[in-house]
């Protein structure tokens, strides 16, 4: 599918509607530079395996990092470090 889209002087251009539902692009995207010319990719969710660190971080909760890693500093303070 081809389609021809204006673009703004600002340099903004509306993604069809077709190819955002297709894609389930929503807010965000990402741009890459490719050697036939400009490739928009929805942008994956975060709760996708790939390339997170959800294997290392054992799915933990942000508050229980931040609550490991608090620990873990006052350990290295009363030791010295």
């Amino acid at each position: 599918m081809s389609q021809i889209v204006s673009i703004t002087s600002k340099g903004q251009a509306t993604i069809p509607k077709e190819l955002r539902e297709k894609y389930g692009m929503k807010d965000k995207a990402i741009v890459m530079e490719t050697p036939e010319g400009i490739l928009f990719k929805p942008l994956p969710p975060p709760s996708s395996e790939k390339g997170s660190l959800k294997t290392l971080l054992k799915d933990k909760t942000a508050k229980e990092l931040v609550q490991e890693a608090r620990e873990h500093e006052e350990t290295r303070e009363k030791k010295g470090e």
